[in-house]
């Protein structure tokens, strides 16, 4: 747990340091592998649109079939040590993606598998991150460990697809994918760093997995604004992934565009990110915690409608732009409501809690990558970004009927009871 403030903030507390060091890695490898993946499919394996959905959904269904379960595993163990079997166990997974490609035997059978054991593997490492953050810092801390954490991720995204553009040009993607496993590898080392290990779990003799996927589902259904944040994430989710599945389609194989175009495309697109998590708190500050969760994801709406209208040419950034913006809101969204949610609820259920959450809206995510990849196939990529777009504005209805519209402060755990129905 760590002391006084500094001027330095969380960053001069050694087990926060680590974590952060390790993020730091693991986001730019996960950049690299974000964009060499699906580029493996489309230039090596001449993968179908379809084929390019699927295997974006194969990276998210884990949401949906570990998701709630993951949740009460982890609130069963030490989290620090979830935190490195995902590191370590993604760095071996993706690692087989390069030796198959050199011995020749590489197939999308091979790149499905990849995903989807990652995904499962990430499910568990997601969890048991939010889960150990307010143990490491504590609960005062929260917003401004999220922020920091969230920029490090937006630099990622900034410096990450720049990177791999680069690195797939010079390598070729199969290749790119070797930089994410050694940054896992890299990541788990720091995180084995952390002096800050908790206690095992207390288990009462006749607790039952089912038992305790079903108080996390109740601790979320039963308070009204997490179940709005659920839903609206939910949604917006549902169509991003369509949207993402369909943009690096349109980008690589209908305009055309070098590895190295797309990944400063992408980079110029996380600035938003960055901006996001430097901003975040501010914002919260300054126009209420409630409407710093629902304002950004509004302001994002029209800019959606600017990426279908990609083209080469001046038309191409100002999707960049567009994009830039978009991801700005999504983070300032996202590290206002992690927080809130972290400091709602209960040391005992924040795996279960983060499970749930994470179930509900992450697990929309393959469906839409499935959605995204069909229409893709039958319409083509521009339209189905179309659809995507003119969908944006509907994950704002959750958000501006429920209480958070003019909540400016945010309950916590002691007041929390008062949001229950």
């Amino acid at each position: 747990m760590v002391g006084p403030r500094t001027r330095w903030g969380l960053l001069r507390d050694f087990g926060f340091r680590q974590l952060f060091i390790a993020t730091t890695i693991s986001q730019l490898g996960s950049q690299v592998s974000l964009l060499a993946l699906p580029l493996v499919a489309v230039l090596a394996l001449d993968a179908s649109n379809f084929q390019v959905g699927a295997l974006t959904a194969c990276g998210t269904i884990a949401f949906l079939l570990v998701g709630l379960p993951a949740g009460a595993w982890v609130d069963r163990m030490r989290r620090r040590n979830v935190l490195i079997f995902g590191d370590i166990g993604r760095a071996l997974v993706l690692g087989s993606v390069p030796l198959a490609w050199a011995m020749g035997a590489l197939s999308m059978i091979q790149l499905y598998l990849v995903a989807l054991v990652t995904g499962v593997l990430t499910v568990f490492f997601d969890v048991a991150y939010q889960s150990y953050l307010p143990h490491l810092v504590g609960r005062e801390h929260l917003v401004e460990g999220n922020a920091k954490l969230e920029a490090v991720r937006a630099t990622g995204q900034v410096a990450g697809p720049t990177l791999a553009g680069v690195v797939i040009q010079v390598v070729s993607a199969p290749l790119a994918v070797t930089l994410n496993a050694l940054s896992f590898a890299a990541s788990a080392l720091f995180v084995r760093r952390i002096h800050t290990r908790e206690e095992l779990p207390a288990r009462t003799r006749d607790t039952r997995l089912r038992a305790e996927v079903m108080e996390g589902l109740r601790f979320v259904f039963g308070n009204r604004l997490l179940r709005a944040i659920a839903l609206s994430i939910a949604l917006y989710n549902l169509l991003s992934a369509a949207r993402v599945a369909m943009l690096l389609v349109l980008l690589a194989r209908e305009l055309h565009l070098s590895a190295g175009t797309i990944g400063i495309f992408y980079s110029i697109a996380s600035v938003g990110s960055l901006l996001g998590a430097l901003t975040a708190t501010k914002i919260a500050t300054r126009i209420g915690q409630g409407p710093a969760i629902w304002v950004p994801i509004a302001i994002a709406a029209p800019f959606q409608l600017l990426i279908p209208m990609a083209q080469p040419g001046w038309l191409l950034w100002t999707a960049a732009c567009a994009y830039l913006v978009i991801s700005c809101c999504v983070v300032v969204n996202n590290v206002t409501q992690v927080s809130f949610r972290q400091r709602l609820t209960p040391e005992h259920l924040l795996g279960r809690m983060n499970a749930t959450m994470r179930f509900l809206v992450w697990g929309t995510t393959p469906i839409g990558a499935l959605i995204g990849g069909v229409l893709g196939q039958l319409l083509g990529p521009r339209p189905t970004l179309w659809l995507a777009a003119i969908g944006a504005a509907i994950p704002v209805l959750p958000l501006i009927l429920s209480p958070l519209r003019h909540l400016r402060e945010l309950p916590t755990l002691s007041d929390r009871e008062h949001l229950l129905d």
